[in-house]
């Protein structure tokens, strides 16, 4: 018989994670086939992946398995909390309200500004000069 699992996709600038919540857990949770602190060098972002599990009360409940790709770690760090919160609620719908409250369902939608042309960067002109 095959395991159950519940899917959820995250994205935070260009990170995205596809996240799996197997549920014959033992609280596990690894990140590339990588422990999620190995992983995530900063306390802080480990925390951050963490928080919708803490929030709900399901830390030993699962084994959590994440394939993340893009960005930086603190966006895949970002990516991997959506993510987690979205298969939290494929699991469990009556765990809408103590996700939205957190905000952990909330897509971060704030990316990098491109560049536009005669400037240096996204909005940075060159000096002016009168003469």
């Amino acid at each position: 018989m095959a395991m159950e699992y519940y899917e959820g996709v995250g994205r935070r600038k260009t990170a995205v994670a596809r996240v799996r919540l197997f549920s014959e857990g033992d609280g596990g949770f690894v990140v590339n086939d990588r422990q999620l602190d190995e992983y995530l060098s900063r306390h802080w972002d480990v925390l951050h992946a963490r928080e919708p599990l803490e929030a709900t009360d399901t830390e030993n409940r699962f084994t959590v398995s994440v394939l993340v790709k893009g960005g930086g770690i603190r966006g895949q760090a970002g990516a991997i909390r959506l993510g987690v919160a979205r298969a939290l609620l494929k699991f469990n719908p009556d765990l809408r309200p103590v996700l939205r409250k957190g905000g952990f369902l909330t897509r971060d939608a704030r990316v990098k500004e491109r560049k536009k042309p005669g400037l240096k960067r996204a909005r940075k002109a060159p000096q002016y000069t009168k003469r």
